[in-house]
């Protein structure tokens, strides 16, 4: 019964058009008058208290620093550095959509910032090399979903404090999944594209290359920077955000002077803005958590799937299939901050590692952002480039399978996740 009516209320505030923020609180207050709880002193402490946290300070640094980069100049510049390496090839635009989501990937965290870069500089250049307009925003949406896997990663940094994991070796265990997804990715285009008559580019020379090298190596030194002081402890997660903000900050105000100073006003507030939205999400989000576990819902849960704790793999397919279905009607925050105080009960018990479920988890969510009906990626690639939202959802199945594809090759074979974190550690 108490399942239900959670559920219940939350499905039905949703449906009845109210924003997710206010429907996670109101499924909590129904969850409070069912369990004769109700009081309004801890209805609001605990949606303060769940975005109090230090770790989640990272998130808006993150947020500032893919503006910057996308202001600043940084994103053109990674994606000139790989229209210079594949530009040339057949198909090569395809090819410097998903490098260039990669490299984006490792700058901001962001899947609807990358999304919005990559559809604003090379949808119209896909288009008149003679692509087809659907497929491009497809596989521009597609890409842009790298962006929460390879660190650093938003959405790893909101599952590692909901589920209490090390973000840090979330981050590290990212990097051989997000590179897998991109060469997935670049094996569906090079199949959905392979009898299409295109003008392609000329070839760059060594010298165009090296120079777009030379003028890109500043944005990719950040990365590389995040990574090293993560791994050796330099600095925290929530830190490597102020460094990431603060280093971006310098390049485009000074190195490459892209950044006027009556600029950074509209850039505080575009990032304010998107942060506002996820911390409110994550507090309300709290809220429900809390009474989550007062109700002891993870436990019914367990009870209600312990048939398959003694399968990891096809306790995981089932995890992964119920993560696929909501995510074609739910964000990717929410969904984390909803699904995670449920499952991850349910993973210690079945003994699954739990950096591995995260990985898995979050990889599935990034998809979801494709997943009509309610993809945001989709819609940010349909609203910035011009076109309808069944031309981009028509545009991006293939993509989106092969998406899904190497994610169950993932629960199939752990190892593709667990050895690279344990050769890194």
């Amino acid at each position: 019964m108490t399942v239900f009516i959670f559920l219940a209320s939350l499905l039905g505030a949703m449906a009845l058009g109210i924003p997710i923020a206010y429907a996670l609180l109101a499924s909590g207050v129904a969850l409070m008058w069912h369990l004769n709880l109700f009081d309004a002193q801890i209805l609001a402490q605990n949606f303060i208290n769940g975005a109090d946290s230090f770790p989640l300070l990272a998130v808006p640094f993150f947020m500032l620093a893919g503006e910057i980069m996308n202001v600043g100049g940084l994103s053109q510049r990674i994606v000139n550095f790989a229209m210079a390496l594949v530009g040339h090839v057949k198909g090569g635009l395809g090819y410097v959509v998903i490098l260039a989501g990669c490299l984006l990937a490792a700058l901001s965290g962001s899947a609807v910032a990358d999304a919005a870069a990559l559809t604003a500089l090379l949808l119209p250049m896909m288009v008149k090399a003679g692509h087809k307009k659907e497929v491009s925003g497809g596989l521009i949406a597609a890409s842009g979903v790298i962006g929460p896997i390879i660190p650093p990663s938003i959405g790893f940094i909101i599952f590692g404090v909901s589920a209490n994991v090390s973000i840090t070796k979330l981050f590290i265990a990212g990097i051989v999944p997000g590179i897998m997804i991109g060469l997935s990715l670049a094996l569906t285009w090079w199949w959905v594209g392979r009898r299409e008559v295109l003008v392609l580019p000329a070839r760059k020379t060594r010298a165009e290359i090296w120079t777009a090298a030379r003028e890109a190596l500043w944005a990719l030194m950040l990365p590389v920077f995040i990574l090293a002081g993560l791994r050796t402890g330099v600095f925290t997660p929530t830190e490597a955000a102020v460094v990431a903000a603060v280093y971006a900050l310098f390049v485009a105000a000074v190195v490459y002077r892209e950044l006027p100073m009556k600029a950074l006003s509209g850039v505080f507030i575009a990032a304010a803005r998107t942060t506002a939205v996820v911390m409110f999400l994550v507090a309300a989000a709290m809220v429900s958590a809390w009474l989550i576990t007062v109700a002891n819902l993870p436990t019914q849960v367990v009870e209600m799937l312990r048939p398959l704790l003694d399968n990891q793999t096809l306790l995981l397919v089932a995890i992964m299939v119920l993560v696929m279905l909501v995510g074609t009607a739910m964000d990717m925050t929410p969904t984390i901050l909803i699904m995670t105080p449920v499952l991850m009960p349910l993973v210690k018990a079945a003994g699954i590692d739990p950096v591995y479920f995260g990985v898995l988890f979050i990889i599935n969510n990034a998809i979801g952002l494709v997943t009509p009906p309610v993809g945001t990626v989709l819609s940010v690639v349909a609203g910035v480039g011009r076109m309808k939202m069944d031309e981009v959802t028509r545009g991006v199945w293939p993509f989106m399978v092969a998406q899904f594809g190497i994610m169950f090759v993932m629960i199939f074979f752990p190892q593709t996740v667990l050895a690279p974190l344990r050769w890194f550690y």
